[in-house]
């Protein structure tokens, strides 16, 4: 496949005997998959497209009923594979606003220019999403508010951030 797929969260279990598909986003807030029909699961590096069918939220996740997947002993081997869809699917955003994804790689930076590592991942949480900052000695978790974020400079590839005092010894 030639084109970028982009990861919206993992199926973490199955609903009903049916063949639905639990599935916990990254974006719990997330409105993606009540407009589009085909998604992407990925397992042991295969990527597989399927028609969505159907999807419902579901306590801050959403069930998903996928074509192919007729019962829950073919659901069941679907768990913890990664929901992804093209990037073209994803919606056009308005000025100052990005995808989670587009953060990844990006070097962090203290208001005084100290580097302080680079996003390697981000970890949701319950609570909200964290940064994952792998800096040269150590990993920091930043949390992904706007409160914490004083600048995204995409085209220089770094993100500034004004933690308050003493997040990064925790």
């Amino acid at each position: 496949m030639s084109e970028r797929l982009i990861p919206l969260g993992e199926i973490v279990a199955t609903h009903g005997i049916q063949g639905w598909l639990k599935l916990k986003p990254y974006n719990p807030d997330t409105d993606i998959l009540f407009s589009i029909q085909e998604i992407f699961l990925e397992k042991a590096g295969v990527c597989s497209p399927f028609f969505l069918e159907e999807s419902r939220l579901h306590k801050r996740q959403f069930l998903l009923k996928l074509g192919g997947i007729k019962g829950i002993a073919e659901a069941q081997k679907w768990i913890g594979t990664i929901v992804s869809v093209t990037e073209q699917t994803l919606g056009p955003l308005n000025p100052g606003e990005y995808y989670h994804y587009q953060t990844l790689g990006l070097d962090v930076f203290d208001p005084e220019g100290q580097w302080i590592g680079t996003i390697t991942r981000i970890w949701s949480k319950e609570g909200g999403d964290l940064y994952v900052v792998k800096g040269s000695e150590r990993e920091y978790l930043i949390p992904a508010v706007k409160e914490m974020i004083e600048k995204v400079d995409f085209p220089e590839r770094k993100m500034i951030i004004n933690p308050p005092p003493g997040l990064l010894d925790l």
